[in-house]
This record gives C-alpha cells, sequence and structure tokens, in this order.
C-alpha cells in the first residue's frame, strides 16, 4: 500500500493537530504516495534500527520519537541525526514519528500503562482546552435533517461516549434577496419571512473545514446565515497522562514491587514512603514533572513518570509519592501498541517489533 493510507489512518487515531509545538511528529522522511510493503517498529530511530530495517526488507519505519525535533542545516553525517537520515534516504526507507499527538490521546501511551497496571476506570489526568468550537446554522425547517446529517457525517457533534448531538430551536428568518441575487427562496427585492431551524453542534477545532465544506453542500441557501464561536471546555478524551484507580488496595512497598513487574522496570527512583495504601494511581509516559499538582488534584496516591530532577522531587511535600521510572521505560510499551493499533486496521501488512533496545541508559546493578 502506500505510505499516505497508513499515516492517514494513523493521524486518525493521533491527529497530528494534537501533538505539542515543540514536536515534529509525521512522516519526516519519504514520500506519501510511495509504495510500503513492511514496516518496522521502535521506540527510536537511530543507525542500528535502519540497519535492522534494511536487514528485514522494511520499507518504513514507524519510531515514538521523532529524528529531527529542529531544522537541519546540513546533511554531511556529522552527527547521529544526520546520519540516520542519510541511511533512510540512501537506502529508500521512509521514516515516520508519533509522539506526543500519541501521549496525547485516549488509548495512546499513558492509557497503555494505566493498562499493564491494570488500572480501572481510568481516564486523562490533564485534558486539554480551546480544542473545541461552537457551530450554530441557521436552516429552513424543510432541510434541517439533511443539513444535520450532514453535519454529522463530518464529524461534528460528538461529545464523549454520545455522537449526533445537537441542539435545535424554531424560529423564523428574515431577508431580501438584492439585485444580482438568485435566492432558493423568494424574490428580488422582496422581503421574505421563512420559517427556520436554529441547529448548534460541538466539534474539534481540527474537523472545522471538513464540517463547513459539507454545511455548505447540504444548504439550500446562496449565503449560509452561521456563527462559530470559540469555546473553552475541555475535551476530556484528549490530554495529557491518565488516573486511575487499582482493583485492590496495596502497600507502597508491594506496588513498587508490582510496578517492577509489570512494567519491567530495574530501578524505581522514588521519594519518601507515606505510610499510607496505594489506591489511585497517576501516570505519565515520558517527561511529566509537570503533571504533578494534576495527580495530587485527582487524590492520586502515587505519580509514575520519568526523568524526575533533583530539586523536582522535593516538590511531592509528602502529599504523594513520586515514583521516576526512567523514560525508556515509561514508553517501552508504546511499540506493543502501535503494533496493536497498525494490526487491527491493516490485518495483510507486515509489521515487526524492532529487536534492538535503544534505551542509552544502563544500569550497574
Amino acid at each position: 500500500m502506500k505510505i499516505s493510507e497508513l499515516t492517514q489512518y494513523l493521524e486518525q487515531i493521533a491527529p497530528l493537530a494534537y501533538q505539542e509545538s515543540y514536536d515534529n511528529s509525521g512522516l519526516i522522511v519519504g514520500h506519501p504516495e510511495d509504495e510500503i510493503g513492511q514496516a518496522l517498529i521502535a521506540l527510536d530511530c537511530t543507525e542500528e534500527i535502519v540497519d535492522e530495517a534494511v536487514q528485514k526488507g522494511c520499507d518504513i519505519i514507524i519510531a515514538h520519537h521523532p529524528i529531527v525535533f529542529t531544522g537541519l542545516k546540513k546533511l554531511n553525517g556529522s552527527n547521529y541525526v544526520e546520519r540516520v537520515i542519510i541511511k533512510a534516504i540512501r537506502h529508500g526507507i521512509a521514516l515516520y514519528a508519533i509522539h506526543t499527538n500519541l501521549d496525547n490521546v485516549w488509548g495512546g501511551v499513558s492509557s497503555k500503562i494505566a493498562e499493564k497496571l491494570g488500572l480501572a476506570s481510568h481516564a486523562v489526568l490533564r485534558p486539554k482546552r480551546n480544542l473545541l468550537k461552537k457551530l450554530a446554522v441557521f436552516v429552513p425547517r424543510s432541510h434541517a435533517e439533511s443539513v444535520r446529517v450532514a453535519l454529522f457525517d463530518a464529524g461534528a457533534g460528538a461529545i464523549g461516549d454520545y455522537d449526533e448531538c445537537s441542539y435545535n430551536t424554531a424560529g423564523y428568518g428574515t431577508f431580501r434577496p438584492l439585485e444580482g441575487a438568485n435566492p432558493t427562496i423568494g424574490t428580488v427585492n422582496e422581503q421574505e419571512r421563512v420559517e427556520e431551524t436554529k441547529i448548534e453542534v460541538i466539534y474539534p477545532e481540527r474537523l472545522e473545514r471538513s464540517i463547513l465544506v459539507a454545511m455548505y453542500a447540504a444548504h439550500p441557501y446562496e449565503e449560509v446565515a452561521h456563527d462559530i464561536f470559540p469555546l473553552d471546555n475541555t475535551l476530556q478524551t484528549v490530554g495529557s497522562g491518565a488516573i486511575g484507580n487499582l482493583p485492590h488496595p496495596m502497600s507502597e512497598l508491594d506496588f513498587l514491587g508490582y510496578v517492577k513487574e509489570k512494567l519491567d522496570v530495574k530501578v524505581i527512583r522514588h521519594t519518601k514512603l507515606l505510610n499510607k495504601a496505594i489506591s489511585r494511581v497517576a501516570v505519565c509516559g515520558g517527561a511529566g514533572a509537570f503533571l504533578l499538582n494534576d495527580a495530587k488534584r485527582s487524590g492520586a496516591d502515587i505519580f509514575i513518570s520519568a526523568d524526575y530532577k533533583y530539586h523536582e522531587f522535593f516538590d511531592a511535600e509528602d502529599d504523594i509519592v513520586i515514583a521516576d521510572i526512567g523514560h525508556f521505560e515509561s514508553e517501552q510499551f508504546t511499540q506493543e501498541l502501535l503494533l496493536e493499533i497498525i494490526q487491527k486496521k491493516f490485518v495483510n501488512f507486515a509489521v515487526l517489533l524492532t529487536e534492538i533496545e535503544t534505551n542509552p541508559i544502563k544500569y550497574y546493578v
């Protein structure tokens, strides 16, 4: 199949619009129309990973971390980033990254950690704001149903576990077509009064263009009266981290041992134990110190993440236990997650997990 078939599907699951501003997710090397027959999944894209892709006959590497974060001014192989890009191009291997957009979606990186830990009723720890808008459109009553259906089909009206959500108000509209107009209803230079329905729907901002196109196509009027409102509402299925409950409380030491077993962790750096049972658990794959206060507000007994600095451990302030399990360790199951996502859709497409551990940090135990 073409690269675009695979990437468009991945971006339905984890839209690029949900990546953080500093990120560089998406197709980094390759052309969307290039044909691919086999993919290699890795957490990082290193020279070894490219060599493995060449050896196994893979046409594309799907990595969690982008090999390129900032602009490259030269490509002369002076560092590992440049060497990876050169080697991939030389061997005709596409590089695709799915990073903070996969971190920020329900069922993404942090959800996978919650699943591994068996957390029940887990939810997004810090849902994102300013991703939703509301559309209000005024439609002659005879066409209200067809316009509603068009809006729903384009992705408007989805709220949590519900779709086809709208609010409808009956009223009437007035207008006078001027010279040059071609009115569906009414006569030029005569005021018209039409029974109308005001349809209101919420939608993710990223779908705005397709929703407006659908609205215009379904609406009978030459000039479509509509309003668009930005919303401060949170989008509960998009955001950072996850929060959930253990089926049964555990002592702090027992839970730390449980984490080592379930997440295949060699070492856990943690703050002072508080001699309280662990029932509610907050997690974040990768560097998650920015979510500590969210974890506290959510009533978590422990916050599991990575990349904590020395002074940041003091921020626990005996309110919560911080457990740093390591960056690679917190994200290693992202490879398994990507395999599941791709195989669910493309059952006949060959997808391989890397056999190389790319963790640059080693432990002397």
